[in-house]
């Protein structure tokens, strides 16, 4: 059980943050900021830039929201740590993504199970400035909706291996792009120091990939561009995903849990 809460606005929408809080927020800023240097996809760091990130403070949702509608028409929106599939998916055919509200606390800097504000803001709101990026989020949510429950567990396998952990090929080398990874200080290392696995992304590929949520991931899905991740838009997930199941999954690239 979950020993974090979320937090409830005030009228004009915004949410309370302490000063532990502020400087929690900027310890892990200046950390991944920091890190993130020659590893991440130039596109993210004009997304910080675009939104306003700091470490003087604890973003809020109101204002990031803001940003991205003056931007790419994307939006945020405050929830509690885990919603339904259903909200999931509604959210991002709005084009808006959903927002945790609470922080981590100093003890669970280096990893926290459930997704944080600083996963969720700083892992993921810097791309939806990209256009390809917003309308592929916007998109994945809309395919999502017009399937059943029966296609929730391979939809997830593609968001896993594109938003939360992909990596993108620029004319400077792989960088890093999923928020997963971006937000995450071993994730990094284990997914620019050369040791990882990497594989060019393909939509079968990815729905037949089996993957863990508590471990460094053993391999990443490599994509060209954001334009292509928008391309994906125009392929069929629902004949994408039955001749996923069935051709069956590749053999795990892990122990079992």
């Amino acid at each position: 059980m979950s020993s974090y809460s979320s937090k409830t606005p005030d009228a004009s929408g915004r949410f309370a943050y302490s000063a532990e809080e502020d400087a929690v927020w900027g310890a892990l800023f200046d950390r991944q900021m920091g890190a993130l240097q020659g590893k991440v996809v130039p596109t993210y760091l004009a997304g910080v830039k675009a939104l306003g990130l700091n470490r003087q403070h604890v973003p809020q949702i109101v204002d990031i929201d803001a940003r991205l509608r003056a931007t790419t028409a994307a939006g945020v929106q405050g929830v509690p740590a885990i919603i339904p599939p259903g909200r999931f998916f509604a959210l991002l055919a709005e084009r808006k993504f959903p927002v945790a509200t609470f922080l981590r606390r100093r003890e669970d800097m280096d990893y926290i199970e459930e997704p944080d504000l600083f996963h969720e803001v700083f892992g993921h709101c810097p791309l939806l400035t990209d256009p390809d990026y917003a309308d592929f989020i916007q998109g994945f949510g809309q395919q999502a909706l017009t399937l059943g429950k029966g296609y929730n567990w391979h939809l997830f396998r593609l968001f896993w291996f594109t938003v939360e952990f992909g990596m993108i090929r620029t004319s400077e080398g792989l960088r890093a792009y999923g928020a997963g990874i971006v937000s995450s200080p071993s994730e990094l290392q284990h997914a620019t120091d050369g040791t990882a696995r990497m594989m060019d992304f393909d939509i079968l590929s990815a729905l037949r990939t089996p993957y863990r949520i508590d471990i460094v991931q053993p391999a990443y899905f490599v994509i060209q561009s954001f334009a292509e991740l928008s391309g994906l838009l125009d392929l069929d997930f629902k004949a994408a995903i039955d001749e996923a199941k069935a051709m069956g999954d590749f053999p795990p690239l892990f122990e079992a849990a």
